[in-house]
């Protein structure tokens, strides 16, 4: 290996842990070693794992079992106190567990009346201004926010209105919660329509189609004036938006890169860096980017308007680590470089990223 593919990051595989179920998402458990697997078990029931990274292994510390399979899970509406998880379920239900007492749920509703495929959360952890909330989408092509304080109805669903059809939502994501009163949700659905719902003035502010379903969009930051938003499509390709400027007529600048041959399954940006983000594919590979900014970051069009100006990106790294998809992708929080992941072959990974610091 040439002394230049030493300097870039790595990623190493730290530990592997096989499964007896399908895991559609795994999380890294705020403040601590320990990560969480959510799934489905063979006979069709939904199950909760909770492990510990010790000396180099996986160690199962609890084993949860529920009677649907869960599909998603975030901790991003508690606090780090509690850390209690909000999970949705194939049947529809927003549930937040305490992992200490998991009997019965601390929260529950029957949020949908189909699969919640997505879910996120803000104003907890530390991370966000205002009231704790969860957003969940779903198959019934409803997009709802709930506050984990208010029992039963959303304070906002975001629905197709009479006479449009129904998209399947697939990914939903917080931004923009940099004071008490703004907030935004972003949902991806599966006909490649992305669309941006302001919660404070309760609008559509904008929507674009990227022409295939959209998997996965993230902010790279929920607690800040909303600056990027990256969005990953069935086709292998992904698109970086800067949302610093708002164009009446076009939007969002863009800038969109292929690079899995298969399904872009997730994208997740570094939380000690925002500029720094993974993707997983279909094929059992991750790819690490890094956004770089261009050198002015709006410009006036023809008629004195501004208008936003795309950056590029840069392929830092990257490896395959499965011949399934990977599915789910985290981050932890508190420890640069460390990285879970789980794909749908049943397998886990701990994974280390190097030299992070120097990118």
């Amino acid at each position: 290996m040439s002394g230049a593919g030493l300097e870039k990051p790595q990623l190493i595989t730290h530990v592997q842990q096989s499964l007896n179920y399908t895991v559609f998402e795994c999380k890294w458990v705020p403040c601590s070693a320990r990560l969480l697997c959510l799934g489905s078990v063979p006979r069709g029931t939904g199950v909760i794992q909770l492990y510990e990274l010790q000396s180099g292994r996986l160690s199962l510390l609890r084993e949860i079992e529920k009677a649907k399979p869960i599909k998603c899970g975030t901790f991003g509406a508690t606090s780090l106190q509690q850390r209690y998880l909000a999970t949705g379920d194939f049947g529809g239900n927003l549930n937040i567990w305490n992992l200490e007492a998991p009997e019965i749920p601390v929260y529950s509703v029957k949020g949908h009346k189909e699969i919640i495929n997505s879910i996120d959360g803000v104003g907890g952890l530390g991370i966000g201004e205002g009231a704790p909330e969860i957003v969940t989408g779903s198959r019934d092509g409803t997009v709802k926010v709930w506050d984990p304080r208010q029992k039963d109805t959303p304070v906002a669903n975001m629905e197709p209105v009479q006479g449009e059809s129904k998209r399947d939502c697939w990914t939903v994501a917080f931004g923009n919660a940099y004071n008490q009163e703004e907030r935004v949700v972003c949902a991806g659905y599966d006909n490649g329509d992305i669309k941006l719902f302001d919660l404070k003035n309760m609008s559509l502010r904008w929507e674009t189609n990227i022409k295939n379903g959209v998997c996965s969009v993230e902010f790279d930051r929920k607690d800040i004036n909303m600056n990027k938003l990256v969005a990953t499509s069935l086709e292998g390709k992904f698109h970086v938006f800067d949302m610093r400027t708002q164009h009446p007529t076009k939007g969002f600048a863009s800038i969109s890169e292929k690079a899995h041959k298969s399904t872009m399954w997730q994208v997740r940006h570094l939380p000690q860096n925002r500029d720094i983000f993974i993707t997983s594919g279909g094929a059992g590979s991750l790819h690490l980017w890094k956004y770089e900014y261009p050198a002015q970051r709006s410009k006036k069009d023809s008629e004195g308007v501004e208008m936003g100006v795309a950056g590029s990106v840069s392929l830092l790294q990257n490896v395959t680590l499965s011949t399934q998809p990977i599915s789910s992708l985290d981050w932890s929080p508190d420890k640069r470089g460390l990285c879970v992941c789980s794909a749908f072959d049943q397998t886990v990974r701990v994974l280390i990223v190097t030299k992070l610091s120097k990118i």
